[in-house]
This record gives structure tokens, C-alpha cells and sequence, in this order.
């Protein structure tokens, strides 16, 4: 029964991710295309799309972790005691980096480096299963 429960849930969370996939590209597709030419709530609701499937892929994740064993959840914890401090580091220095030389906001603007955070917190993990293996 456990393993049925587990498998839904786990179809569930797939589906969700899916969704919040589906709706970040439809929402960068519709900002990509021709921005001058829509009008601003046109843009604004496409910008707002992927916010509800992301939380509801956030909120399932973090209910994951609140399923998982001790072991689990201290090796979460422990990837995101690393992955914050990382996000704090990135983006204090990009806005010193801002400041000092004017990045390049079509390499360095949040759409590019939100991207960085969850690999912060993979990375997290990496370190922290092989702590505790």
C-alpha cells in the first residue's frame, strides 16, 4: 500500500513540475515576442503565469522533505545551510560587480540567474550525501 501511495505522489509531483515547465516557457515565449507590441497587462499576466505552478511544485517538494526519514531531512537541510549562503554570495557580488563595472543585464539579470540558486542547492546535496555515506 505504501508503495502505491508513494508512486502517486511521486506522479503528482512530476505532474506539477511538468505544469511549471510548461507554463515558464509559455511565459518566456510571450515576453520574448515582440514586447512593444502587447500591451502592459498582457505582459504582466504572462509574467504571473508560472507563479502558481511553482509554488505548488515548491509546496510539494517541501512536503516531500516533511515525509522523508531524519536522515533525509538533515542532508536537505544541510544543502540548504550551503545553498544560501552561496545566493546571498552571488547576488551581493553581482550587485557590487552592478555597481562597480554595469553588467550586461542581458547576461546578468534575474531571468539569467535565478537559474544558479537551485544549483546551489543541488550541489548542497551533493556535498551533503557524501558527508553522510
Amino acid at each position: 500500500m505504501n508503495s502505491v501511495l508513494a508512486r502517486s505522489q511521486s506522479n503528482k509531483a512530476l505532474a506539477i513540475l511538468v505544469l511549471w515547465g510548461i507554463s515558464y516557457v509559455a511565459a518566456r515565449a510571450a515576453l520574448d515576442a515582440e514586447l512593444h507590441l502587447q500591451p502592459t497587462w498582457l505582459r504582466v499576466a504572462a509574467a504571473l503565469l508560472p507563479v502558481v505552478p511553482t509554488a505548488l511544485a515548491l509546496w510539494t517538494i517541501a512536503g516531500g522533505f516533511r515525509d522523508s526519514d531524519e536522515l533525509q531531512r538533515r542532508v536537505h537541510l544541510e544543502a540548504l545551510a550551503i545553498a544560501y549562503p552561496l545566493a546571498i554570495l552571488l547576488l551581493m557580488t553581482l550587485g557590487l560587480l552592478e555597481l562597480a563595472v554595469g553588467l550586461n543585464p542581458q547576461d546578468w539579470s534575474y531571468r539569467h540567474v535565478w537559474i544558479y540558486l537551485p544549483l546551489f542547492y543541488f550541489a548542497g546535496l551533493c556535498v551533503a550525501w557524501r558527508r553522510y555515506r
